[in-house]
């Protein structure tokens, strides 16, 4: 996969301590891995490199919204989203991401891509299931939701006892009743 420049951290020159990245992320981001169940994205993402002598230790907090389609009524509604990750970056023989939370750069790498990363927290930070909060609250009116009202099941009416009804079924009646 082809990397984004913007997401790429030459660590080399960096002293060692900590230092701070934020990146803004709209659907543009998105597009770009060919992620199409966003209508839209405003997510700010705050990374923390600290740098060691021998590993690197980021920590990524993100924040913001993403608008997506209500799984309901298919009314689209900003979904607010807010999660962390920790990720060490350790120097080995060879590249190995195998770990959620660890990666193995080979000796002599310079720079890391955090984008795969930022990507993968935003989409596991957005729920299963999409329920706009106005059919939680039920202020929200729409075509689709009074449709499902319309052919959701009813209670059925019991039918009223002077009904004429077969003296056999009420015979047979008592026997459910009966313990």
């Amino acid at each position: 996969m082809r990397e984004l420049k913007t997401f790429t951290i030459p660590f080399v020159g960096l002293k060692l301590g900590k230092h701070q990245f934020e990146y803004k992320i709209d659907k543009t981001f998105f597009d770009f891995f060919e992620y199409q169940d966003f209508n839209d994205a405003n997510i700010a993402v705050d990374l923390e490199l600290n740098k060691k002598t021998t590993l690197l230790e980021l920590h990524f907090e993100i924040s913001g919204t993403v608008n997506v389609n209500c799984d309901l009524t298919n009314e689209p509604y900003n979904q607010e989203i807010s999660n962390n990750f920790d990720l060490v970056v350790k120097f080995g023989e060879d590249y190995n991401d195998e770990e959620i939370d660890l990666l193995v750069l080979p000796h002599g790498e310079y720079e890391v891509n955090v984008q795969q990363y930022i990507y993968e927290i935003i989409i596991l930070t957005v729920p299963s299931k999409l329920i706009h909060p106005g059919v939680e609250d039920g202020t929200l009116q729409s075509d689709i939701l009074e449709k499902l009202e319309e052919l959701s099941p009813k209670e059925k009416q019991e039918k009223e006892d002077n009904e004429d009804i077969d003296p056999r079924w009420n015979t047979l009646k008592k026997l459910l009743t009966d313990k």
